[in-house]
C-alpha cells in the first residue's frame, strides 16, 4: 500500500481499495464530495465519501482496521482537527450506541469549544455529530438514505433535510 496516492480523490479511492483488501467488505460506496477543509485554514479541501461495510461485527476491530490503512497513507495522530493524508471514521455500527446511552449523549451534547479541546478516551458511535454535518450527511444519504439513528430515531434523508440548505449546498460533487 502506497504511503500517499497523489490526490486527495486518488488517495481516497486507493483507501476504499485497501479496505476491499482488508477484514473488510465494502458493499457499497458513494461518489466523492468536496467540502472546505475544517477548521478553516487547516489545509485544502477535503474529499469525502461514504462506504457500507461488513464482515467485522466489533467496533473496536473495525476502527483497528481503519487506524491501519490511515497510517499506510502516512497519516499520523499529533493534532485533532489537524492536517492529515488520510481521514477514515467509523460513524455508526448498526444500531449499537457505544459505550453506552449515557457517554453517547454526554459527548452528543458537548459545547462546540469543549470539542475541540476535550478528545474521548474510547470510540462513540454513532458519531456524536453525525447529525449537524453535511459533509457526512450528504453521501452517506446516496447510499443508506434509510438507515436510522438509534437515538433519534431519524433517517440520513431526515437529518440531512434538516440542515441549512447553505450547508448542504457547499458539499460539491466531484466528477
Amino acid at each position: 500500500m502506497p504511503s500517499h496516492a497523489g490526490s486527495p480523490e486518488m488517495t481516497l479511492r486507493a483507501a476504499v481499495k485497501a479496505l476491499g483488501d482488508s477484514l473488510l467488505e465494502v458493499e457499497r460506496v458513494s461518489s466523492l464530495y468536496a467540502t472546505a477543509c475544517f477548521p478553516a485554514g487547516a489545509g485544502p479541501d477535503y474529499v469525502n465519501a461514504a462506504a457500507v461495510l461488513s464482515g467485522i461485527a466489533d467496533a473496536g476491530e473495525i476502527l483497528a482496521v481503519l487506524h491501519r490503512i490511515e497510517a499506510a497513507f502516512g497519516r499520523e495522530r499529533d493534532q485533532r482537527w489537524g492536517r492529515r493524508t488520510l481521514d477514515l471514521d467509523l460513524i455508526a455500527l448498526g444500531d449499537a450506541v457505544l459505550p453506552d446511552a449515557e457517554s453517547y449523549a454526554r459527548w452528543r451534547d458537548l459545547a462546540p469549544d469543549q470539542q475541540v479541546r476535550r478528545t474521548p478516551d474510547r470510540l462513540i458511535l454513532p458519531h456524536p455529530r453525525l447529525q449537524d454535518r453535511a459533509f457526512v450527511l450528504v453521501p452517506l444519504a446516496e447510499i443508506a438514505p434509510d438507515w436510522r439513528h438509534p437515538v433519534s430515531g431519524l433517517s440520513v434523508a431526515e437529518m440531512a433535510a434538516a440542515l441549512d440548505p447553505d450547508d448542504l449546498a457547499a458539499v460539491r460533487r466531484l466528477g
